[in-house]
């Protein structure tokens, strides 16, 4: 005769098969908090399969661990950990963009809350103005400052030299000689003689001012005016404020990895 050991109460199954589910909030509540719509709305991101944790795709009922756990839609980290924030702050000119400075210069974290800590998407050099984006959001500011998924940013570029040349403008258009490469393609126009559009999708460090010395149009003042869908032209030098849910969800939208969906 074998011995078996004897199969625990039901009741303790049960509990135990509990405590195996994820635990949390259900999903479908936390997209509509962070913005994503209603919770019908929420739900049918769901049910297309567009929403994935930890890389599986979601089911509706699925809970989750805000601390923990890593919500995508469309392959795009949407940050649903207590405590997040996202600034956009119009950088003037001689702030740096570091966290702090040896020499006690003003820096960009010097013109947002103190809390929560933040750090800045990626860099503007001391005399280049413009937006910038500030957030303790790892993953999304990652998604945002990679190439791969062509975020785009737009200058003004006031240049040395007058009317730049059709010619140049192409040379720019199609991609000039640097040090360290050649430039991707970029848009460029010409608003108006001495006064550059342009608009790249690559890191490249002061790569607008370098261009524009590339072509013998050296650069004397520089504004970013847009990163990706971001934009906001009433918003004072030295000034920031928080996104919009509108603003961070077509964020997310811009850097998702699965495109072509509704």
């Amino acid at each position: 005769m074998t011995d078996r050991t004897p199969e625990p109460p039901l009741w303790e199954q049960m509990a135990q098969q509990s405590a195996e589910l994820p635990q949390g909030e259900r999903l479908q509540k936390v997209l509509a908090a962070v913005g994503f719509g209603s919770r019908r709305t929420c739900e049918d991101l769901i049910t297309q399969e567009r929403v994935t944790v930890n890389g599986e795709t979601a089911i509706l009922g699925r809970r989750v661990d805000a601390e923990n756990d890593l919500v995508e839609v469309d392959g795009a980290p949407i940050g649903v950990k207590p405590g997040l924030v996202y600034y956009v702050l119009n950088k003037p000119q001689g702030v740096i963009t570091t966290s702090s400075d040896t020499h006690d210069r003003t820096t960009v974290l010097d013109l947002v809350p103190n809390e929560p800590r933040v750090f800045s998407i990626g860099r503007l050099d001391l005399e280049t103005e413009g937006l910038l984006l500030i957030t303790n959001d790892g993953e999304l500011a990652n998604r945002i400052a990679h190439p791969s998924h062509g975020v785009d940013k737009e200058y003004l570029a006031e240049v040395d030299g007058g009317e730049v040349s059709a010619g140049k403008l192409r040379s720019l258009r199609d991609g000039v000689e640097l040090d360290d490469g050649v430039t991707a393609p970029a848009k460029v126009s010409q608003p108006s003689p001495g006064i550059l559009k342009i608009t790249i999708h690559e890191g490249k460090n002061r790569q607008v001012r370098r261009m524009c010395e590339a072509i013998g149009h050296p650069v004397t003042r520089l504004v970013r005016t847009r990163i990706g869908p971001m934009q906001d032209r009433s918003l004072e030098p030295g000034a920031w404020r928080e996104w919009t849910n509108d603003e961070r969800n077509a964020m997310v939208e811009a850097v998702a990895t699965t495109r072509g969906r509704p």
